[in-house]
């Protein structure tokens, strides 16, 4: 969900590597998304997306520095636009995980690939044939199961008392933005990458994260207790381990090649969510999780497809 593509002169294509990467980057995220919602009833999630890069931001520098990698860049205007991408996004998932079970939220963010094809056409000037079509309908309608639950399958769902209700529709349009903001994120990236490599992208989006989540910690601040700040440095390193995980794994093997095992985030939400909340997902969260990752991983089939035609 956060991963930067090395320039594609640099590509080499070493799909056990990558994909093992990529599996221990997406349960880092996980682990990042359930230590969010343990504080997600104490901490406001402003403050966590502040730290979440604030905290990673010295790890970066410091792989910056080890690499001698310079900010020295001719487009910031594209740097600048992939962090807002990059902020929008963790804001959407970080409040969507405080408010919602953790197995839907992880299933209502992975609309990511959605949403390239989608916005593939304005940016790209793809085409997507009737296929790729047919991907984005079936998804579409697995968010649509999700956010409508067991009234879906016209069992009568009980609605929370007052304001609780309107906050978890609000979580569930949280998540499915943070598909949007991801999908935006990954074709700045797709840009950016043409002149510059992972390692500046990912620093850039580091400071500015940081410099444009400060602006609003004052609005939002709430002192931590000596166990919330824990939990808070562990938000930035798990997160930073995690993106840092996933540009190695992008710059070992395709894209394409990689998407299905970012869904091991799922069996990860199910698990967690079941260990720590007691949550058990329902049939309605099953069969939308379902059409989400068919939708996506046919979308993915049809990416390589053309790769290598």
């Amino acid at each position: 969900m956060n991963a930067s593509t090395p320039a594609p002169h640099t590509m080499r294509h070493d799909i056990r590597r990558g994909a093992t990467l990529i599996l221990l980057s997406t349960l880092s995220f996980s682990m990042m998304t359930v230590l969010a919602k343990l504080l997600g009833s104490s901490i406001p999630f402003m403050e966590m997306v502040f730290f979440r890069s604030f905290f990673a931001l010295p790890l970066m520098i410091l792989i910056g520095l080890r690499g001698r990698v310079t900010l020295r860049t001719r487009r910031f205007p594209g740097h600048a636009a992939r962090a807002c991408t990059g902020l929008a996004a963790t804001t959407c998932m970080f409040f969507s995980a405080t408010v919602l079970p953790l197995g839907e939220q992880q299933a209502l963010t992975y609309g990511t690939p959605i949403f390239v094809t989608l916005l593939a056409i304005p940016f790209l000037g793809e085409r997507p044939g009737p296929h790729r079509w047919g991907a984005v309908l079936v998804g579409f309608l697995g968010i649509l199961v999700i956010a409508l639950g067991p009234g879906f399958l016209g069992e009568v769902r009980v609605p929370p008392p007052g304001i609780a209700e309107w906050v978890m529709i609000a979580g569930y349009i949280a998540a499915v933005m943070h598909g949007l903001c991801a999908a935006s994120t990954t074709l700045l990236v797709r840009q950016l990458s043409a002149t510059e490599s992972s390692t500046v992208i990912v620093l850039w989006q580091s400071i500015l994260m940081t410099v444009m989540s400060g602006l609003i910690l004052p609005f939002v601040w709430v002192t931590p207790t000596a166990t919330e700040w824990l939990l808070l440095i562990g938000i930035g390193v798990v997160g930073c381990i995690g993106q840092l995980l996933s540009t190695e794994a992008y710059s070992s093997a395709q894209v394409s090649s990689l998407g299905p095992y970012t869904y091991t985030a799922l069996l990860w939400a199910a698990l967690f969510g079941w260990l720590i909340w007691g949550d058990v997902p329902g049939i309605t969260m099953i069969l939308g999780a379902a059409m989400i990752v068919a939708a996506g991983l046919y979308i993915l089939h049809r990416e390589m497809r053309r790769r290598r035609r």
